[in-house]
């Protein structure tokens, strides 16, 4: 995995402080049905990039579909998912958006309308480190896309950290922090179109 530095560690060690006496390994029944019963959520997450950079924000998820990588300054950069494409616009590069299908990046099954971790070949790791139940996906039919290395806690049942190992070998870490459910968010917040007049006002 991403090495984490110390600040980073104890933060996402923080998470799991508190249940870690009760904690238990989840089934890919219960994660699933965790999965499919999120539908909107907001919070905070701090990200660890391949080359150990770190970078921070607020995620927004409104599933199926849709999610919303909100960076603090200084960078300027926004990644949305939406309409069957990831969209990346980082406005310090002068450059277009890139865009390619959502499908094409391990993200896609936790945003799939439904989620049903059982299905044959989709889950390559199940285990259980003590303190969390950590699941490692791929697309069944996609295995080349890479996968997604998610950690659950129980009592309730949260999302806490997910890996992506991308098609290029490359491995991105996101811890999130506390976030809000069944919250109403916007449309527009994952328009590409509103999203670019944004950027240039």
């Amino acid at each position: 995995m991403t090495r984490l530095v110390p600040a980073i560690a104890a933060l996402f060690l923080s998470l799991f402080a508190a249940g870690t006496a009760a904690a238990e390994k989840l089934s890919l029944n219960e994660i699933s049905a965790y999965l499919n019963s999120l539908k909107t959520a907001q919070g905070e997450f701090t990200q660890i990039n391949d080359d150990g950079s770190i970078s921070t924000g607020t995620l927004y998820i409104s599933r199926p579909g849709k999610m919303r990588f909100e960076y603090d300054p200084p960078e300027q950069a926004l990644v949305l998912a939406s309409a069957n494409a990831v969209v990346i616009i980082d406005k310090k590069s002068n450059q277009p958006p890139e865009t390619y299908p959502l499908s094409r990046t391990p993200l896609s099954l936790i945003l799939a309308r439904q989620v049903n971790l059982g299905q044959a070949r989709m889950v390559v790791g199940h285990d259980f480190d003590g303190t969390a139940t950590i699941v490692t996906a791929q697309d069944p039919k996609n295995a080349e896309y890479g996968t997604i290395q998610m950690s659950f806690t129980d009592n309730p049942v949260q999302l806490r950290q997910w890996v992506i190992n991308d098609a290029n070998g490359g491995q991105t870490t996101v811890v999130l922090g506390a976030f809000e459910t069944g919250v109403s968010l916007r449309n527009t917040l994952f328009d590409p179109g509103v999203a670019l007049r944004e950027q240039e006002r």
